[in-house]
């Protein structure tokens, strides 16, 4: 079995790359307050090319203070929706003006294909558009007693809040929870993965440019375990938005709930793409492969579990083994990579453990290692297991790699079993020509998202967010701006007041308590 490969060329590095990165709190690019920092490997050649600051929870409570500053003394929740609008649209402008320099820098820190990593660089302009344009059109609810009472919702930013992003298209992913949060008149601190600091540490720039003023933004890189969880615990952070693995959600959960805080968490999946006799497969199979490839495998919603319906299982292996092989690995700077390298050796290690588990649990039929001519770096070829039983662990687990499991199925009940059998509950895939059946099983299906003949895309009007393991809460569209804001209810009565009354009956009152030394004993 091959996979096709780039022909190995030198590895891209970028022009002006930083040799180390600071943290930003209050405008200013500062290190650590103990001066600690951590290597920062590229995934091509696995050596340090930069250091960053280590942030702990001294450096958390530095840009906390910060960001409470600029909330409670600062213009950026005081200023009219247009004003925001217009500084959000002028961030927009500048991610897509250098959008080129930016995919380069994500692709070489986090091994994405350059193609995918500039797709991602404009989806992040476009998330501040949204938002920008959002919080304008934002329309609260009014409420009419004719002759009575006006009833109507005021929004207000709730404060600082902390925004914890993965390391898979980091850019693209803090811009949409960058955006929202800051249109609702919020400020944050923003703690980046570690794997991939370097796209984070261009907001500060971008956003000084654009006219953000001083504290509203504010960064600490560091590790989860130190810098995370200090925010987590932060008593002056009554937000805290989550993107990553479900372990790690579960310990915020815990860490967050003294506080009460607000939380929205978009946790791990293990999605499952339904494809039924009646499907279109030369479509179902292009989607699928882009479902779980793109990206590197390294994506929340990917649809790692293929569901074949009986009929057609042998022919859907065949193709989409084919297909698979032929899918291009090659250096992420190269525009003909479709599949890059994993993002850090200790992922590559954990992908490559579970490719494994998967040859004494299914039928390998494609990849299953290292493609050919790329004997170091965190590549992988495109790997698929066919016969898969759903008490596999590659079915049941998730893997965050160019992995994919696929199992058939005879009938539609057993359909759904496979495809809510396991913990996670982000997204669903089904392929079918059958109108009825496709609602049918969408809404049977215990996902948050579901798309029915269509690959993965996104429209920022909807909710996005899982169940089970999968997720608190859902982001997107108006679902931002409820999370981000408090909704204070306003009652006004109009004309006369109608109050029940009490204690205007004209009886005597109650007799006054006796003095203290006149109670009885038995009662002290």
């Amino acid at each position: 079995m091959t996979t096709t490969s780039a022909a190995p060329a030198r590895q891209h590095v970028p022009a002006e790359l930083p040799t180390r990165i600071q943290h930003v709190i209050d405008g200013e690019r500062v290190d650590s307050v103990d001066g600690s920092a951590f290597d920062v490997l590229d995934p091509v050649s696995n050596t340090t090319y930069l250091q960053a600051a280590a942030g702990k929870k001294a450096d958390i409570d530095r840009a906390v203070a910060a960001a409470r500053r600029a909330f409670t003394d600062g213009p950026w929740p005081r200023m009219l929706p247009r004003e925001r609008s217009r500084i959000l649209h002028r961030v927009a402008d500048i991610v897509e003006s250098t959008d080129a320099r930016l995919a380069e820098l994500e692709s070489f820190d986090s091994g994405l294909p350059i193609t995918q990593a500039l797709g991602q660089a404009r989806r992040a302009a476009e998330n501040f558009r949204f938002f920008a344009d959002l919080i304008v059109a934002q329309a609260d609810d009014t409420y009419k007693v004719p002759g009575r009472q006006i009833n109507y919702v005021n929004r207000k930013p709730i404060g600082v809040a902390g925004l914890i992003t993965p390391w898979n298209t980091p850019f693209m992913l803090e811009s949409w929870k960058l955006g929202p949060a800051l249109a609702t008149g919020n400020t944050v601190v923003l703690k980046p993965a570690e794997f991939t600091p370097l796209s984070a540490s261009l907001w500060a720039g971008i956003f000084e440019e654009a006219g953000v003023p001083k504290g509203v933004f504010n960064l600490v890189n560091g590790l989860g375990e130190e810098a995370g969880d200090a925010l987590v615990k932060h008593p002056d952070v009554p937000l805290i938005s989550f993107t990553g693995e479900s372990r790690t959600g579960q310990l915020i959960f815990g860490n967050a709930a003294p506080f009460l805080k607000g939380l929205s968490m978009e946790l791990g999946g293990k999605s499952p793409a339904i494809v039924f006799a009646d499907a279109d497969l030369e479509a179902a199979i292009d989607a699928t492969i882009f479902g779980v490839f793109s990206l590197n495998g390294e994506r929340c919603t990917a649809g790692s579990r293929i569901l074949v319906e009986r009929p057609i299982y042998d022919e859907f292996v065949e193709r989409y083994a084919r297909q698979a092989r032929h899918v291009v690995v090659g250096l992420p700077h190269d525009p003909a990579t479709e599949v890059g390298a994993l993002v850090h050796p200790e992922h590559f290690d954990k992908v490559m453990s579970y490719i494994e588990i998967g040859k004494e649990e299914g039928r390998l039929v494609a990849g299953g290692g290292r493609p050919a001519g790329f004997e170091t770096g965190n590549f992988v070829a495109p790997t698929v297991f066919a016969d898969v039983p759903p008490e596999a662990r590659i079915f049941q687990e998730e893997i965050f790699g160019p992995v994919v499991a696929i199992t058939p199925f005879d009938t539609d009940e057993e359909a759904l079993a496979l495809a809510n059998g396991v913990k996670y509950g982000l997204a669903a895939y089904v392929w079918t020509n059958d109108l009825k059946r496709a609602h049918n099983v969408a809404q049977a299906v215990e996902a948050g998202m579901v798309w029915l003949n269509s690959n993965n895309v996104r429209d920022l009007r909807t909710p996005f967010g899982g169940v089970k393991a999968s997720g608190l809460g859902h982001e997107g569209g108006y679902r931002s701006i409820d999370f981000y804001t408090h909704q204070q209810a306003v009652h006004i009565t109009l004309g006369e007041v109608h109050n029940p009354t009490l204690g205007r009956s004209g009886k005597a009152p109650h007799p006054a308590p006796p003095a203290d030394d006149e109670a009885d004993p038995e009662l002290r």
